[in-house]
């Protein structure tokens, strides 16, 4: 999984695997998905991200299984 946040757009996006997109899915004005081939999602734009995550505060767990 890759998370890139671009602030000059405040554009957060989160790629779950290398795939080609197919298709890309408008969830609602602000939050696209991106689609493969085989219909699985492969990754998520997230317009105005700032205001709609806490950026400066991201952390990442991995929880054993």
């Amino acid at each position: 999984m890759r998370i890139q946040y671009f602030q000059d757009t405040d554009t957060l996006y989160i790629a779950f695997r290398p795939a080609d997109v197919a298709e890309t899915k408008d969830l609602d004005e602000n939050t696209l998905l991106d689609i493969d081939t085989q219909g699985q999602i492969c990754g998520i734009t997230i317009e105005h991200a700032s205001d709609r995550a806490d950026i400066p505060q991201f952390s990442f767990e991995q929880v054993p299984a």
